[in-house]
């Protein structure tokens, strides 16, 4: 009984404790298992949008974006507009205790377990518009 008591007190002290915080940290709160795709920052931050997403907003309805609030709202505003487009909601995540070179991800709500979820540059360049 003393450890459920020890747990109590901890989750009341400390929170919830958080599966796998690292890979939360790297993929903008999510967890890997449950991205569809993830952009880099230097991605995100070209002058055009990479088109696919929007294929992949379609295609996972009850997905959610998550952008990199380190990220300048400039960079960002064209896919929040996507996100809108195709009722999509999106978080732009603001996590001052860490970085990533994440700029975007969109997740569903449950596991997707897809193998690639980075989009090379030469293919990312491709279906820029």
């Amino acid at each position: 009984m003393g450890k459920n008591i020890d747990d109590y007190i901890d989750s009341g002290l400390k929170g919830t404790p958080e599966i796998k915080p690292s890979e939360r940290r790297e993929y903008l709160s999510q967890l890997r298992e449950r991205v569809i795709l993830a952009l880099t920052n230097g991605q995100v931050m070209q002058a055009k949008v990479y088109l696919p997403l929007g294929d992949l907003m379609k295609r996972y309805p009850g997905s959610r974006l998550y952008l990199d609030g380190d990220i300048n709202y400039a960079h960002l505003t064209k896919y929040t507009k996507m996100a809108n487009q195709h009722n999509i909601p999106f978080t732009i995540v603001d996590d001052k205790t860490s970085s990533t070179n994440i700029g975007l991800v969109l997740a569903n709500p449950h596991a997707v377990d897809k193998d690639e979820i980075f989009v090379e540059n030469g293919e990312f360049k491709k279906h820029l518009r």
